[in-house]
């Protein structure tokens, strides 16, 4: 059959594909002509040009017209599958001999073609048994983009590699591919060759397990929530697309090949879940660098474009297994790059070359109450996981040069961060044994901090060799404003094992036992007010499918420090409270001694509940979770959600509780938009939580700025070392309130007389 795409616009003359190879045709949209094109039937038994053909017509014979049967679920919009028996005769001023001689010969290429292309993308099979049998190519194998080579090597008799053959052999695919919703029509759901459902000879990559990161929303996730993930705009002879359409962000696969588009928007990069992407045979002259958030991209087709240069920001795009960049005149040098080692090479050569986006704003300070009177007690704390070394890989954050990922890049950025904010209290998570021994106490300690750190329990277990790689919790404090007056440790397996009430239960040795998670809390006192602090450090587990271990862990975590509180609650007045100092001649030089103040009477609290209390750390938690609602609300029932229908002990029997009256710092702003910014996963999972009854938040470090992450898919990079982001509060201390007496009031005598009388 002769297809409506070889018409051509102008008077009095038609031009086929066959007579005129060098010329490039662009299929017009699936509609009737324009009165201006129109030629008259030179056969009248000719059928007009609509969906349903005469039953005489040779149309009936033509594609769609053999019922398939099945419908893929991954169904592809503008494709589909079944009930279409209809097709197009628009060979217009041909009687219906010559098509059918010419569509004898060109079936017979198609055969061919699909048995030399048939595996290549994964759906391009023996076309000639399915839907595209009639289907007359507008692109000849001689075709050349505009009537000039692609390039030099395309013009070699014999591919110099196997990476450049499949770059030519794809390019002859996608030049073959011009007619309307060509990939639609060549989809399981439209195809009876292909199987819907099965890989079709593809071996399928195998899951990538994230370890100690949260799970990611995948690709697949995107598939089993909406009906059609995949669209397929090609041949439409489209000169814009509009922003509009990037809203979509559930799309996995979108072609928008042979059109007639000269750019495209920048919104593109909001489309996180593509996987596949074909731009070819349009009138591209550049890649937007927002190209770069796609890091999903597993093909990425700009095959016939006029694109010069490529973005340095390709370099993101880690998974990126095929860049389809023949018939473009790019750069020699990037070109032989991709010849010679294809494009994971290229790939890598943009990444780590690529100069880094800008330095991102500061972020905003957001003052919540203004402090009124300036002798007033204050206490700002920071809380930041700073990314593990052990965990920073290449192979978990492909998408980050190496540089950028290298500890001894990225401590020196956390270091300065710190020394920036200059909080009060610091709470890290994911800091190693090494790093806190040999870098971060020495380092911190010329800024007036000493620390507290203890690794994750499976370090006791271990040489010392590895025991230090292994990471932990530490709280550092202002050596000059408090002093530590104890600390302990919270092991969440070792506690859960011990409890009577949770011996014998399987969940606790099948699933809390084995993770090494903790939590560390130390007890501080101001040396001039004489006010003491809790404060809390934890790492919880990562895991997202262990809701239930996340909320035994916080459980455990809110009982030992009830336990710890009321303890300490007792604790006798601190008597030695002056800090020591070095005499004048071993100061800096040229620097003045800070001024001292004479240390204040240690502050006496009737319980636990009455000592101000200070909880940071990476919950690994949304604020809709059974741990955000435990912490805040004080309470939750044994049958909630979270703890499904595992045993517990007390915990699933009686509920949960603490009697802390806490609140998220960040709840006044309603959370930050993310704490956690990798390109699967944008969310709040850490927090800094804090008593109400004796603490008042006043200001708060704000969000990144959101212009700057328009080009930036994850962290860590260059201005961010960890894939978390620091959290920063100032608040004041409320004075402890006095409990009033209750007096009986006596009246005296005149009460007696009232009554006699």
């Amino acid at each position: 059959m002769a297809e409506y795409s070889v018409y051509q616009r102008g008077a009095g003359q038609t031009f086929y594909p066959q007579h005129a190879q060098n010329i490039r045709t662009l299929p017009n949209r699936v509609r009737s002509p324009t009165t201006s094109g129109r030629i008259p039937f030179n056969n009248p038994d000719t059928p007009s040009p609509s969906r349903s053909p005469v039953r005489s017509s040779p149309q009936q014979f033509g594609m769609f017209n053999q019922g398939h049967g099945h419908q893929s679920h991954n169904v592809m919009l503008n494709g589909r599958g079944g009930q279409q028996n209809y097709a197009m005769q628009m060979n217009l001023g041909k009687p219906f001999q010559h098509n059918q001689h010419h569509h004898q010969h060109h079936q017979h290429h198609q055969e061919q073609t699909g048995i030399n292309h048939g595996g290549q993308y994964n759906h391009q099979h023996n076309i000639s048994s399915g839907g595209m049998s009639n289907v007359q190519p507008n692109f000849t194998p001689s075709h050349l983009q505009n009537g000039t080579p692609g390039s030099v090597t395309s013009g070699l008799s014999k591919p110099p590699n196997e990476h450049w053959a499949e770059q030519l052999r794809m390019a002859q695919i996608a030049r073959e591919m011009t007619q309307s919703h060509s990939h639609a029509r060549i989809h399981p759901s439209v195809s009876k060759s292909i199987v819907a459902g099965t890989t079709n000879g593809m071996q399928k990559d195998s899951d990538k397990e994230e370890r100690n990161r949260p799970a990611a929303q995948r690709v697949e996730d995107a598939k089993e929530s909406h009906i059609w993930t995949i669209l397929d705009f090609g041949g439409q002879n489209l000169k814009v697309i509009t922003p509009a359409l990037f809203n979509y962000t559930f799309l996995t696969k979108l072609y928008v090949n042979c059109n007639k588009l000269t750019y495209i928007h920048q919104n593109i990069g909001q489309l996180r879940n593509l996987t596949h992407l074909d731009l070819s045979l349009n009138n591209l002259q550049y890649l937007p660098p927002e190209i770069g958030m796609l890091v999903n991209l597993k093909q990425l087709l700009l095959f016939d474009n006029h694109i010069d240069n490529l973005p340095y920001e390709l370099g993101s795009l880690y998974q990126l297994e095929t860049l389809g960049i023949e018939g473009n005149p790019i750069p020699e040098d990037l070109k032989q790059i991709i010849t010679e080692q294809g494009t994971t090479e290229l790939i890598k050569h943009f990444r780590e070359n690529a100069p880094g986006p800008e330095a991102p704003p500061e972020r905003d300070w957001i003052v919540l109450d203004e402090i009124q009177d300036p002798s007033q007690e204050t206490v700002t704390a920071l809380s930041y996981n700073i990314l593990c070394d052990k965990y920073c890989t290449q192979s978990q954050y492909g998408y980050t040069p190496s540089t950028a990922l290298a500890w001894e890049n990225r401590r020196e950025l956390i270091l300065a961060e710190l020394r920036e904010r200059n909080a009060d209290i610091v709470c890290l998570q994911e800091i190693d044994q090494d790093s806190f021994n040999e870098f971060f106490r020495e380092a911190l300690a010329h800024n007036d901090y000493k620390g507290v750190f203890w690794p994750k329990s499976r370090a006791r277990t271990m040489a010392e060799r590895e025991a230090k790689l292994v990471d932990g919790c530490a709280i550092f404090f202002k050596n000059s404003k408090y002093i530590l007056l104890d600390k302990q440790l919270i092991d969440f397996a070792n506690t859960a094992i011990n409890r009577p009430d949770m011996k014998g239960e399987h969940d606790i040795f099948n699933r809390v036992m084995p993770r090494d998670d903790i939590g560390v809390v130390a007890f501080l006192e101001n040396r001039v007010t004489g006010s003491r602090f809790i404060v809390g450090n934890v790492h919880v587990f990562w895991n997202p499918a262990f809701t239930d271990v996340k909320l035994v862990q916080v459980a455990i975590l809110m009982e030992g420090i009830t336990k710890f509180a009321n303890k300490w609650a007792k604790f006798p007045p601190c008597k030695d409270k002056v800090v020591f100092r070095f005499t004048n001649g071993d100061s800096e030089e040229g620097k003045e001694p800070d001024p001292t103040q004479e240390p204040g009477p240690s502050m006496e609290y009737s319980d636990g509940a009455q000592i101000p209390l200070l909880l940071c750390g990476d919950f690994n938690s949304l604020p809709h979770s059974g741990v955000y609602e435990l912490i805040t609300q004080g309470t939750i029932s044994n049958v909630h959600e979270d703890l499904g229908t595992r045993k517990y002990g007390n915990f699933t029997r009686d509920g949960i509780s603490h009697p802390f009256s806490i609140k998220s710092s960040y709840s006044a702003i309603g959370e930050l938009t993310f704490t956690n910014y990798v390109p699967h996963f944008q969310g709040v999972l850490d927090y800094i939580w804090y008593s109400t009854n004796t603490l008042q938040v006043v200001g708060l470090l704000g969000d990144i700025d959101k212009g700057y992450l328009q080009r930036v898919p994850g962290f860590p990079n260059y201005h961010f070392p960890s894939d978390h982001v620091a959290l920063y509060a100032q608040y004041i201390v409320k004075s402890p309130r006095k409990e009033k007496k209750v007096s009986e009031v006596d009246f005296g005598p005149s009460r007696d007389r009232d009554r006699r009388s």
